[in-house]
């Protein structure tokens, strides 16, 4: 078995209302069109932004690096300037911003660590090379202590085949492997694609940065001992979820059907989950929590309806979602982290972790919580 802990997050820079992000983002639609020569109101993008855009009842605040979407002056915003075109500047400014917030995520969620025998580098949302966790490793004279290996391009889903390559470090006599998550999903915004989609897709992703251990050994605080992992490739599914490069960063589509293909595939994907761990998911899933990444709202009431489960043991997932929005990779993670601090979660609980991705993929890795979390004095 190897364990999870010390997982430690990264607040980016800025957290926006939901309110204000839709208003912000009817405005840079509205003046995304008058670039490109066509009239229109801006209260017609309001009413789209408030029919398509995630509501703030569900996402409450979303993190981000770039402070053009503190304000509504384009004079002075370095990707949806006036002076850039209505999609807003080019992938090579957007990497560069990238690689900035990257590097500064490195530093502060490696603060104070002892140079790791594995470092891995998870993220879907930017491409610099070397890498920050190279640069990192370089610069505190770790390079014949450390490898690094880079988990990219995989989507939400891809703390589970980290966790995979963690193991695999570990395996080969690694006593530790880190693992950092750096997701800057904002970045990725087009304002000149005003499909019902991209409303959904613009409102909904977010920056996230987050960091955790794995180890062989159990560590004396909260814990996750990894039971089983899992991973299927759901068939007829390829065209439902993108995520390809273009000349305005990252470009993703998504179809309405997600949520229902995944929510038809998870009975029968936990009971191959639960199996590999000797249990079975009809026995236990009662008593389980969840650890659903929230690729939406309808993804987690569909898996939750799906699989019959009451609402407090999605509870954490939804608070993510509601505080954070969704951040790609490092959204599951910081699910993990709620649990594990969690007085409720108690030592011996199950953990049944789900995320998705292109593919469609659907990924589940089945975890124990280790060590009880103290509770606040009242």
């Amino acid at each position: 078995m190897i364990f999870l802990s010390e997982l430690r997050s990264l607040t980016p820079r800025y957290l926006t209302p939901q309110e204000k992000t839709l208003e912000w983002l009817a405005l840079a639609h509205h003046e995304a069109e008058r670039k490109a020569g066509h009239a229109g109101e801006r209260a017609d993008f309001e009413r789209l932004a408030h029919r398509f855009g995630c509501a703030p009842a569900a996402i409450a605040f979303r993190g981000h690096e770039l402070e053009d979407f503190t304000h509504l002056d384009f004079a002075r915003m370095r990707v949806f300037g006036a002076s850039a075109p209505a999609q807003g500047a080019g992938a090579s400014v957007r990497s560069e911003l990238f690689g900035q917030s990257a590097a500064r995520a490195f530093e502060a969620l490696l603060e104070g660590t002892e140079a790791p025998e594995a470092l891995l580098h998870v993220t879907c949302t930017g491409i610099r090379s070397p890498s920050a966790a190279q640069e990192l490793v370089g610069a505190r004279g770790w390079g014949t202590r450390t490898e690094v290996t880079h988990a990219y391009q995989m989507g939400c889903y891809a703390a589970i085949p980290a966790v995979r390559l963690a193991e695999g470090a570990l395996l080969r006599g690694a006593r530790e492997a880190r693992i950092v998550h750096t997701e800057l999903c904002t970045l990725h915004l087009n304002p000149a694609e005003h499909a019902p989609e991209q409303w959904v897709l613009q409102s909904l992703f977010a920056d996230g940065f987050i960091a955790y251990l794995a180890t062989a050994r159990e560590p004396a605080g909260p814990a996750f001992g990894v039971l089983a992992s899992a991973e299927h490739l759901l068939p007829g599914t390829a065209e439902a979820m993108r995520w390809n490069v273009s000349e305005w960063g990252m470009r993703m589509s998504l179809a309405r059907s997600v949520p229902a293909e995944l929510a038809s595939a998870l009975p029968t994907f936990l009971e191959t989950l639960f199996y590999r761990a000797g249990l079975s998911f009809e026995r236990e899933a009662a008593s389980c929590r969840f650890a659903i990444h929230p690729g939406g709202p309808r993804i987690i009431e569909s898996a939750r309806e799906a699989l019959g489960l009451r609402e407090d043991q999605v509870a954490a997932s939804r608070a993510v979602l509601r505080e954070r929005g969704n951040m790609s990779s490092a959204t599951l993670p910081h699910v993990w982290a709620r649990l594990a601090h969690d007085p409720d979660v108690r030592e011996g609980d199950k953990v049944a972790s789900l995320a998705f991705g292109p593919g469609l993929t659907l990924c589940g890795l089945l975890l124990e919580k280790r060590g009880n979390s103290p509770r606040e004095s009242p």
